[in-house]
Formats: structure tokens, C-alpha cells, sequence
């Protein structure tokens, strides 16, 4: 072998000095090809799973025309509005022997209320029996609520006589001694050129000479009352009904979804509890205000129901879907996102969104100025679900709810 021969064969075998920066050979034709299968095979099966709601979204009817609003932040659940445990204290009376006893009310020790198959039941220590059913058979199921009427409201008038909000048949006066029923204004009735399609809740003057009212929706019925809350729509209104003249008037309307109700002392204002923007409206009835509208309250950590008064000279107000904060709240969140709500809205019923909803029920004690003075809590509604109403009568909370099939007592005294 000659030198250059030999230099030749030692620069071919110089050894390889290995470091920690060595790196493996690169095949770059095999990772590209299957860095592309991935990339393509990612994108098939995206398109597979998105073309179902791109189809949905494109050729399905969306039942509601959602309309973006604002709602500040929720407040945050500190203080008057710290979690605790106290409507778990509660006792469960009459479960499964009724159900959603939406509304309470007492002449002395015996309570009244209205269940979701059209019924008034009367209840004297521990029986109960039907005074009144205002619509007509069969009843108990979604279909056939506006046949068979849903006594929501209900208020004892001076005369000793039961006042009823009935959402799909209209208000009715019955005597709680026979249970004869009378109809005061029926919904088939045009006021300010709408008919009455939700009647809601009501209250009574001392005199007995006016009843306000709450008419949730001109598009919207009772059984739809979630397509009301996720459209936001604000065709609702206050009504008066003068029992002298027999005339309804429109007292304020363009409202979201105005629900429970309740006379000031002075009876010269109205409380009304504006669910949808989670706050509580007060409007003038009588007097220099009268025809006049301001908030009592706002931005409440829920959204509210029925108002009524409490034995401190305050307003006990209830909720059953709450503004968790911190945490999410997605009637909130869907708020300014009115193409979520549709999708939505085209892919699940409203039976199956309910189940959704987390159970939360909240009761609020109010002072005359709006601020908040305690707060009953149970979370996950493991003992009081769905409330919608809280009663005192003798020291105690009688607490309604729009569908659960019991009603419950919660001694204060207690809590």
C-alpha cells in the first residue's frame, strides 16, 4: 500500500467522536409522509364530527331569535351571601302527594297552594284535599297544561277569598270554604292589543279594589318558560285589574321576564323580580310616580322568582338557578352569545337542558332599601329543589317550588 493510498483509508475510518449533541440520523422522506397521514387523518375525522352540527346549524328550525344583553358580573358569594347549609333543615311535607306546588299562601294554620295539574289544594295540619280545579282533564303532563290550567300565584283577598294566577286560563277569585271559583280576567282577553299568554303571579290591595299582575310573555307560554329566559325577550308586563269597573290597564311593560310580585306598604309600588336580568324592578301603581319604573335591586346572585313579605318588614326572595362567583354561571356566559343558545336550542329539548341546569336553591332576605340582611342555602338541592317561593307564617318558611313533588317547612328559629 502507497502513503497516499493509506491516508485515504485512515480519513475513511477515523473514528467517531460520540457527545450529548450527536444527533440520530434524520429520514426526513418517511417523517414528512407521515406527518401528512396524521394531518390528514385529523382533519377527516374533525370534518365527520363537525358536519352533523354544520348540518344542524344550517338546515334545522331553531325554536327561539335569541338577542344579546349584558349582565354585570355576579356578585361574589361572600358575606350576606356566603354559602351555607340551612335550607337542608328543612322538612319535606306531603312528598309525592303533590306537585310543583309553585305558590303558598295561609287563612290562619290552613295553607293553600296550586299544583302543576291544575289544581288548588287545601291543607289543614296533616291532610290535604282538592278545593278547586280550574281547567279541565287530563291533566299532569306538558301537553296538555293549558287545557287543564297551572294555579301559579296565590293571595288571600280582604274579603277572606283566595286570588289565582292561572297561566293559561287566566285570574279567578274561589272561595276556600266550597271552592267555587269565579273568572276575573281570562286570557283569551286583549290588553293593549296582546292577549295574555303567561299569566305569572298576582297581589291584592288592603281594600280589595285593585289585583297586579305579572304577564311574563306575549310570545312565550308557562311550558316554554326556558325559551323565554334563553331569548331574553322583553314583552312582558305589569297589569292592574280594577274589581269595581272591570277593566284591565298595562301599569309598565318592555320587561324580561317579569315574575313574582309584590305591593310596597303604601301600596303606591310594586316589586316585581325581573328573572332574566337578575335583578328586582319596582314600579309606581299610584301616586305622584305612578306610571314610573326604577330598580329596587340589581345584580343579584340569582335569578328570582316570587317576592314576598317577611315578618321583619323585608322581602323574602327566592332563587333556583344561581350566578355562582367564583365560579361559572352559564346563563351569564350565554348572555352575549345568542349563536350558542341557538345551537343549543336546535340539538336538545327543554327537558333535557333542565337537567343540565345545576340545582341550587337560594333564599334572600331583603330589607325595605334592597340590601341583602341573610341567605338561606342548599346547594346541589339535596333537601329543597326548584324553589320558587317562601312563605312565613309562625315563625316558619313554607318554601314552593315549580316542580318538585313535595312542599317544605323550615322552622327559622332553626337557622
Amino acid at each position: 500500500m502507497n502513503e497516499p493510498e493509506g491516508l485515504r483509508f485512515r480519513r475513511l475510518n477515523r473514528p467517531q467522536i460520540i457527545t450529548d449533541e450527536t444527533h440520530e440520523p434524520q429520514y426526513k422522506g418517511t417523517s414528512t409522509y407521515s406527518g401528512k397521514v396524521f394531518r390528514v387523518t385529523l382533519l377527516t375525522l374533525g370534518g365527520f364530527l363537525l358536519l352533523p352540527l354544520i348540518v344542524v346549524g344550517f338546515l334545522l328550525e331553531c325554536p327561539i331569535e335569541p338577542l344579546p344583553f349584558s349582565l354585570s358580573e355576579p356578585p361574589l358569594m361572600t358575606g350576606c351571601y356566603e354559602p351555607n347549609l340551612k335550607l337542608r333543615e328543612a322538612e319535606r311535607l306531603f312528598e309525592d302527594q303533590l306537585i310543583g306546588p309553585e305558590s303558598i299562601t295561609n287563612i290562619g294554620d290552613v295553607l293553600y297552594t296550586g299544583t302543576a295539574d291544575g289544581k288548588i289544594v287545601k291543607i289543614d295540619g296533616r291532610k290535604m284535599n282538592v278545593l278547586a280545579t280550574l281547567g279541565n282533564p287530563p291533566c299532569g303532563s306538558r301537553e296538555q297544561e293549558h287545557v287543564c290550567g297551572r294555579p301559579l300565584g296565590i293571595r288571600v283577598g280582604p274579603n277572606g277569598t283566595l286570588f289565582v294566577a292561572d297561566a293559561y286560563l287566566g285570574l279567578f277569585e274561589v272561595n276556600p270554604v266550597t271552592g267555587q271559583s269565579t273568572l276575573l280576567v281570562s286570557t283569551r282577553r286583549m290588553v293593549g292589543g296582546r292577549r295574555l299568554s303567561f299569566i305569572n303571579d298576582l297581589d291584592v290591595t288592603q281594600d280589595g279594589k285593585k289585583v297586579y299582575f305579572t304577564d311574563s310573555s306575549s310570545r312565550w307560554k308557562r311550558r316554554d318558560f326556558l325559551n323565554l329566559i334563553m331569548e331574553a325577550t322583553s314583552d312582558g308586563r305589569v297589569l292592574e285589574y280594577d274589581t269595581e269597573t272591570k277593566e284591565v290597564t298595562v301599569m309598565m311593560e318592555n320587561l324580561r321576564f317579569p315574575n313574582g310580585i309584590q305591593l310596597l306598604p303604601d301600596e303606591e309600588s310594586v316589586l316585581v323580580a325581573e328573572t332574566t336580568m337578575a335583578r328586582i324592578r319596582r314600579v309606581h301603581v299610584a301616586g305622584l310616580n305612578k306610571g314610573g319604573m326604577d330598580t329596587f335591586t340589581d345584580n343579584l346572585p340569582g335569578f328570582p322568582d316570587n317576592i314576598r313579605r317577611s315578618s321583619s318588614g323585608g322581602y323574602w326572595v327566592v332563587m333556583s338557578v344561581v350566578r355562582l362567583n367564583p365560579g361559572f354561571s352559564m346563563l351569564d356566559f350565554l348572555s352575549q352569545r345568542p349563536w350558542i343558545k341557538k345551537l343549543i336550542f336546535k340539538l336538545f329539548s327543554q327537558d333535557m337542558l333542565l337537567k343540565f341546569v345545576p340545582r341550587y336553591s337560594l333564599v334572600v332576605e331583603l330589607q325595605e332599601g334592597g340590601a341583602c340582611v341573610r341567605s338561606f342555602h342548599d346547594p346541589h338541592g339535596t333537601v329543597a329543589a326548584y324553589v320558587s317561593e317562601a312563605h312565613e307564617h309562625n315563625g316558619h318558611l313554607y318554601l314552593g317550588s315549580f316542580r318538585s313533588p313535595y312542599l317544605c317547612k323550615l322552622d327559622l328559629s332553626k337557622v
